[in-house]
């Protein structure tokens, strides 16, 4: 009975013993296991805090091993500290302006409009300033580069250009921008803009004109209280690559500055980008003088065909009138509905005037021709006992002898007769007398306007034969002229 008790006893207490070591061993395995449990979550905690901005939150620390790209670094937005600041307003708010350089380098001018009157240029925009807010510090003084993510987030000048028509930033394959910001806060933002902007073009001596165009950089919100724009480099801040336009030649590029007001805002800086372009000549020459010259010596041709040859000379005046207005028609749909007289307006319609007036003289040359037929018929004959042989008159055409010879007008000359002797003897005057068969006098008489018309339509032969002087001449003239005026 003893002994039964006693191993009772002793099974008793290992029984509690084993309770009592595994109650010890779950309260040491709890409390351990809870403490790295609130490890790992503050952990995770000052990791979100620190990179919240990382994918997940989080840092594979066996993929840091392998790609030595996921280092943990400050992120630029914490180096630059753009949460601590308001970018809405600009450096310096309150004291004075805040002066940004500029520089441009052209790339290229794509198009010059004369309908339009506008040009469309590419070029590379630069912008320097400073912004203390964005100091960073540095062991190596080393300045860090940005795309246009960065420039959302912090202030820059708001450029814009004036008189433009339509502009963009080209965005392939990224935007093309560039920020790059120095450890003192030192800033380079760099665009690529194409800008179509107006041209006031004076069109006076087109072709051989010469335009000066410009484009206008101002700051849109900014006054000069709170902005300075100005050249960075001086005459140097303008830069242009090797352009070269179908039709212009740049004569020279240059910067300038100036100060813009405006009625209700006051006073802005405004920089300016003249450049000069001078018009090649060599295009226009051989699509509109040439054959303008052409077509007015073909008009000339005229003069020297027969006068009775009414069809040939009459088609070929109608071709040239024809092809003078298709040529003027050409120039005219390619070049801005201005109000006044450009210089190739004057060429073209002198050149037609005198593709016209070789039309115009044929008309009169065959109307003086029909008033000699009628005189010839009303009249008749000239008398038989005037010997005449054929003659050849001055338009190459052989006549025969019906030519009417009358006498000019206010002639104190009886008719002619075959005798000379049956004339009658001439008066004596003062005395003086010509001894009878001596020497004839001839009498120079002066004839007068009448007189000379008359005679050009008795004659009208010699209105082709004056043409084909006076026509020549008189356009050599006007080229004179006109080009030591345009040239």
């Amino acid at each position: 009975m003893k002994a039964s008790s006693s191993s009772g006893v002793r099974r008793a207490l290992a029984l509690a013993l084993c309770l009592a070591a595994g109650l010890v061993a779950v309260v040491t395995g709890g409390g351990a296991g809870g403490k790295s449990s609130g490890r790992r979550k503050n952990k995770e905690v000052f990791l979100l805090g620190e990179n919240k901005f990382q994918f997940g939150g989080r840092i594979d620390y066996r993929l840091k091993k392998q790609d030595s790209t996921k280092t943990l670094v400050v992120k630029s937005e914490q180096l630059l500290r753009i949460q601590d600041h308001d970018f809405a307003i600009r450096p310096g708010f309150g004291a004075s302006a805040v002066p940004v350089g500029i520089d441009v380098q052209v790339e290229s001018i794509d198009s010059i409009s004369e309908v339009n009157m506008d040009f469309t240029m590419t070029l590379y925009l630069r912008h320097y300033w400073k912004d203390a807010r964005l100091a960073f510090p540095s062991r190596n003084n080393r300045s860090r580069t940005f795309d246009g993510r960065l420039v959302r987030k912090i202030w820059v000048p708001d450029v814009f250009f004036v008189h433009s028509k339509r502009s963009f930033i080209h965005d392939t394959t990224m935007d093309n921008i560039m920020l790059r910001i120095a450890p003192d806060g030192n800033i380079l933002y760099s665009v690529r803009i194409t800008v179509t902007a107006l041209c006031s073009m004076d069109f006076s001596r087109f072709p051989l004109d010469t335009q000066n165009c410009s484009l206008e950089l101002e700051s849109y919100a900014y006054n000069e209280n709170d902005l300075m724009l100005y050249w960075k480099n001086g005459n140097n801040s303008l830069r242009t690559d090797d352009i070269v336009l179908s039709q212009f030649f740049i004569e020279e590029f240059q910067s300038s500055y100036g100060l813009a007001f405006y009625s209700s805002t006051g006073w802005y800086n405004r920089l300016y980008i003249h450049f000069i372009l001078r018009r090649h000549i060599f295009f226009f020459m051989l699509q509109a003088y040439f054959p303008t010259m052409l077509m007015v010596l073909l008009s000339w041709v005229s003069f020297w065909i027969d006068r009775r040859a009414v069809p040939a000379r009459v088609s070929l005046g109608m071709t040239t009138v024809l092809t003078m207005s298709t040529i003027i028609t050409g120039v005219s749909s390619s070049m801005p509905q201005v109000s006044y007289v450009k210089a190739v307006d004057i060429y073209l319609w002198t050149s037609f005037l005198f593709v016209f007036l070789s039309v115009i003289e044929y008309a009169a040359v065959n109307y003086c021709t029909t008033l000699e037929e009628m005189r010839k018929m009303r009249r008749g004959r000239i008398p038989s006992t005037f010997d005449a042989s054929q003659a050849m008159a001055f338009d190459g055409c052989f006549h025969d002898d019906e030519i009417e010879l009358t006498p000019y007008p206010g002639s104190r000359c009886r008719t002619m007769t075959s005798d000379p002797r049956e004339s009658p003897a001439p008066s004596v005057a003062g005395g003086n007398a010509h001894p009878e068969g001596g020497a004839g006098v001839r009498l120079r008489r002066r004839r007068s306007l009448r007189a000379h018309v008359d005679l050009l339509l008795s004659h009208s032969y010699m209105i082709d034969s004056y043409s084909r002087v006076v026509f020549p001449m008189s356009y050599l003239l006007f080229n004179v002229i006109y080009w030591s005026l345009y040239s």
